[in-house]
């Protein structure tokens, strides 16, 4: 059986073969609403991203900057729940390929059932989970089901991660490595820390499994320096902004745009 740490992995190790970086882009389910949403994952898919993070909205987001915690503000006020990503997920599944990973916090999963939600992940097509405020030491059950599943663990590792961290985070990893490119919240930035490709030089050599970097990506630019460094990108705060101001049909050039600057060399 082809699991999702599988897909996730061949993804990366495609994009490679291809010479260029992988594209993960996020959007909130739900955010402004459902059907907005999903039109938006669509297009970005449509418009050439290799994977697809749905986030998941929680109360709580500790993780996320403010265009990104409206976002969830607006998908809670308007009844999004676990179970409509899941759904979403679903209908993504049936008419794409490209692996899907659900992004959120663990209350929600653990208010759903964890034997339960990863039993439903692989029902909707789920590639992968990404839980923030899961430590690398903690969740054992979680971890347990997950791998029964065949559901990926990302790891999510920062610039304050030290070495310990960093092998507990990969022990049970799978999919991809989440490398977030800046101490702090989530936001589209006009700069990022210029001690980031070291950074990233570093953490490869670590991980078994291909790094992303994330949080903080605005550009096409930012895109074809940080490829040259990392195996893919995550972009997520600024997609979200593009939506906010031109529309879907804004946010799927804007997606073309970063997929331009995927080439690495």
């Amino acid at each position: 059986m082809t699991t999702g740490r599988v897909r996730l992995e061949s993804v990366f190790r495609r994009a490679a073969e291809e010479g260029r970086g992988a594209l993960v882009t996020y959007v909130m389910a739900g955010a402004p609403d459902m059907p907005t949403s999903e039109a938006l994952v669509r297009a970005c898919l449509e418009a050439g991203a290799d994977v697809v993070e749905l986030g998941f909205p929680y109360s709580d987001p500790i993780a996320d900057g403010p265009t990104l915690q409206r976002a969830a503000e607006k998908a809670l006020a308007g009844g999004t729940r676990l179970k409509d990503v899941l759904a979403l997920a679903a209908r993504l599944r049936a008419d794409f390929t490209a692996p899907i990973v659900l992004m959120g916090y663990l209350n929600p999963v653990l208010a759903f059932g964890e034997a339960r939600f990863f039993e439903a992940c692989v029902r909707a097509g789920v590639d992968g989970i990404i839980l923030p405020d899961l430590p690398p030491e903690e969740g054992e059950e979680l971890r347990a089901h997950a791998a029964a599943a065949g559901v990926a663990i990302v790891p999510l590792l920062t610039p304050t991660s030290h070495e310990g961290r960093v092998r507990a985070a990969m022990k049970d990893a799978g999919g991809f490595t989440y490398y977030v490119s800046v101490s702090g919240v989530t936001g589209a930035r006009a700069e990022l820390p210029q001690s980031l490709p070291e950074r990233l030089g570093a953490l490869r050599q670590q991980s078994h499994l291909p790094v992303a970097v994330g949080f903080g990506i605005s550009s096409a630019e930012q895109v074809r320096m940080l490829v040259q460094h990392a195996d893919g990108v995550v972009v997520g705060s600024a997609i979200t902004q593009q939506m906010a101001t031109g529309g879907v049909g804004a946010a799927k050039t804007f997606v073309a745009s970063l997929v331009s600057g995927l080439k690495k060399g």
